[in-house]
């Protein structure tokens, strides 16, 4: 086997990782719930943090402060487990605030609270949170718009047959090719069409890996 060969088995046999792995369509579905999980959390803080702040004066916002970082730490708990769990990786135990291992018998539960809160690791978990939004919402524009690009190319052929039978549109009339003059016939911009679609099918596969590993080392999963 020549280096050419052995360089072709290697290429077919990435593309075919990409095309047949479940953890693929695995990050296709963690990728949509980002959307509405990362509007959820976002939510959360946000409400927990304002809340606390305009109550610090009648003491209940500071208890609330300590409980809206216990919150942010479980969130972020929950995304890393999740992550963990849609790309099959073994999970780990992330450990978010350290609590000081004196015997606590006795104490009142706010001191407990208090000796247990972390502010570094709080802001870590804060901005993570925030961070989490915005991706959320990028991640997901990015996604539909390459997965749609390639199925628009896919079911190109079958909505012009469809339409050209039942209500005689021909939506290929004034298109790219009749702009350059190039008379290309139906069934060769079928063919042109399919082979589009699959190469951004290919390529939306590999956008979605990346994604998914982009939000895989912002959270820390290992």
């Amino acid at each position: 086997m020549n280096a050419k060969e052995a360089s072709a088995i290697v290429s077919t046999s990435k593309g075919n990782r990409v095309l047949f792995n479940p953890k693929t369509y695995a990050s296709i579905l963690y990728l949509l719930l980002s959307l509405p999980l990362g509007i959820i959390y976002f939510t959360v803080a946000i409400t927990g943090l304002a809340l606390s702040i305009g109550l610090a004066p009648i003491f209940i916002g500071i208890p609330l402060f300590f409980g809206v970082a216990m919150l942010l730490k479980e969130i972020v708990r929950f995304e890393q487990s999740l992550i963990s769990h849609f790309l099959g990786l073994p999970t780990t135990t992330h450990v978010s605030f350290t609590y000081n291992q004196q015997p606590v018998e006795g104490q009142k539960w706010f001191m407990r609270m208090v000796r247990g809160f972390n502010g570094g690791l709080f802001i870590r978990n804060l901005l993570l949170v925030l961070l989490r939004f915005v991706t959320g919402i990028l991640f997901f524009v990015i996604m539909v718009t390459v997965i749609s690009l390639a199925l628009g190319f896919l079911a190109l052929p079958v909505v012009h047959i469809i339409l050209m039978n039942e209500i005689q549109i021909d939506i290929l009339e004034n298109n790219f090719f009749s702009y350059i003059q190039l008379d290309w016939t139906y069934n060769e911009q079928y063919m042109l069409s399919v082979v589009l679609g699959l190469l951004f099918s290919w390529i939306a596969l590999r956008v979605v890996n990346g994604l998914m590993q982009i939000q895989r080392r912002m959270l820390f999963v290992d």
